[in-house]
């Protein structure tokens, strides 16, 4: 490889890295319409192993701003992203796939405790298809693969030492 292409590797990288983060901080924040423009045209995102939809990104956009508002607090955590790139149409690096973990603690809007704990966590992997557009790295797939998640319930009495 010639530095030219080791240096448009990075660049890609990092690129890819801000998308993920910028997708994690969209469905944070609420930002839908931030949302919606990390998505390439026809772009589509699969919730439903976390008991959500599936389809194309304006649809998914609504269904979180729905089921989200039960959360007054929500924290994506993505990590051990994983990223590879591929090929379309015989040029190299126009596509890419991510893999990564994620967990995501949230806290329950209705809970007046006062506690700024999370009563909701779940952990799963995602795996995010990406395309390079005119306006940079977008996402054509979003696939949430939900593993675990613990739901409100009695706390544990506080351990003494």
């Amino acid at each position: 490889m010639t530095q030219r292409v080791e240096l448009a590797t990075v660049m890609d990288r990092l690129a890819v890295d801000e998308l993920i983060t910028d997708y994690a901080v969209s469905v944070d924040d609420g930002d839908w319409g931030a949302y919606r423009r990390l998505f390439a045209p026809g772009g589509r995102a699969d919730y439903r192993s976390a008991g959500g939809v599936e389809g194309d990104a304006g649809q998914v956009a609504a269904w979180l701003a729905e089921s989200l508002n039960l959360f007054s607090m929500r924290q994506h955590l993505i990590v051990n992203r994983r990223i590879t790139f591929g090929v379309l149409d015989h040029d190299t690096g126009d596509t890419a796939r991510v893999q990564a973990d994620y967990a995501n603690p949230m806290r329950l809007a209705q809970d007046g405790d006062g506690s700024s704990a999370p009563d909701f966590v779940c952990g799963g992997r995602y795996a995010f298809g990406l395309l390079r557009t005119d306006d940079g790295w977008r996402l054509r797939e979003v696939v949430v693969h939900e593993k675990w998640r613990r739901l409100p319930g009695p706390r544990p009495a506080p351990v003494i030492n």
